[in-house]
């Protein structure tokens, strides 16, 4: 997990900075270190936006203004000398990764592969002259709902499948690699009109799906397909994140045995994604995908489930979140700084 870090913030080799760059800046005080931040050029966002933004992201401060105001500068001015006055952040290292910053349910620790603060980061960053640009929701949902959200979705789930007709089907273990490239290209071809999204690059998919072929549970995973072609993906992970606390974010040599053992133990759920290609994406298909979800989720024994993270401008997800019982619990904020304090 910590290599995967070093890869995130450019110390080791990683398909994402074949086209971008990174610097990465430390605050001392009397010889201590205060804080860090990367400064991140993610010429995608440039190319598609037409829009010379430089990133911040792997924000860490301690309670200290100063110092805080000293890394974003050490930010700004490194991105002047490249042409660019204007940033946004957190992105660890874009919206395809980490995002975010926490600015309320501090009382619930974050799942897996979400981001987590302190409260007073956000006094931090406004402080410095930052602004909001859009915020992401995580939304909450336990078992108890799910017989109620059943009966909803069902009768009109099997009109959607009966009307387009659609196949749904789990993960296929004996291609497994082949569905969760799949499942990634659905990702990158449905968001074309999400706001801030950069699709990955052919190189940054194969890193992707390497990555989660060891943590995605195929019964957890479902594909809505019409006519033999995958038109819609929805995924869980499990939350493994109580289990990375116990290894300490050290896979060897034997943390990714406690990690991965006993998936089936593990009775919390990041619903990562809910993706569906354009032209299928307001005719119903991520309603079946929801739908056959809740057996599924019952079979594995389910307690707890997060979908996350949702766009506050993405009034169809948030609709269909909050129409089928799910709890809105965390925020999170990305910030635009446009110069000036």
């Amino acid at each position: 997990m910590r290599g995967n870090e070093k890869e995130l913030v450019g110390y080791r080799r990683h398909p994402f900075y074949e086209h971008n760059s990174v610097q990465t800046f430390v605050a001392y005080r009397s010889g201590k270190v205060c804080g860090r931040i990367a400064a991140i050029v993610n010429q995608g966002h440039i190319d598609r936006y037409d829009d010379r933004r430089g990133f911040f992201g792997f924000f860490e401060c301690e309670d200290d203004e100063e110092a805080a105001h000293g890394l974003f500068e050490a930010a700004r001015a490194w991105f002047a000398e490249r042409g660019i006055f204007a940033m946004r952040g957190p992105a660890n290292p874009s919206l395809n990764h980490t995002v975010g910053l926490l600015i309320s349910g501090f009382d619930r620790p974050p799942t897996f592969m979400m981001t987590y603060n302190p409260p007073y980061y956000e006094r931090l960053i406004e402080n410095y002259g930052f602004r909001k640009a859009q915020d992401l929701y995580s939304y909450w949902g336990h078992v108890e709902m799910l017989p109620k959200i059943n009966e909803k979705l069902s009768p009109i789930s099997e009109q959607i499948v009966a009307h387009l007709g659609l196949t749904v089907r789990p993960l296929d273990r004996a291609r497994f690699q082949a569905d969760v490239r799949s499942f990634l290209d659905i990702y990158n071809r449905s968001l074309v009109n999400t706001w801030g999204f950069v699709p990955m690059s052919e190189a940054e998919v194969r890193q992707m799906a390497s990555e989660l072929r060891h943590l995605i549970v195929p019964e957890l995973a479902l594909a809505a397909e019409s006519d033999g072609r995958m038109i819609g993906a929805v995924f869980g992970l499990p939350d493994y994140n109580p289990r990375i606390r116990r290894i300490d974010g050290r896979l060897f040599p034997f943390g990714f045995l406690r990690l991965l053992r006993k998936k089936s133990e593990i009775k919390k759920i990041r619903l990562i994604s809910t993706n569906v290609l354009p032209e299928y994406q307001r005719l119903g298909v991520g309603l079946v995908l929801l739908s056959a979800m809740v057996p599924k989720a019952m079979e594995w024994g389910l307690q707890e489930a997060e979908f996350s993270w949702v766009l506050e401008s993405n009034s169809l997800s948030r609709g269909s979140l909050e129409k089928g019982g799910a709890k809105m619990d965390k925020t999170y904020r990305v910030y635009d700084w446009n110069g000036g304090k």
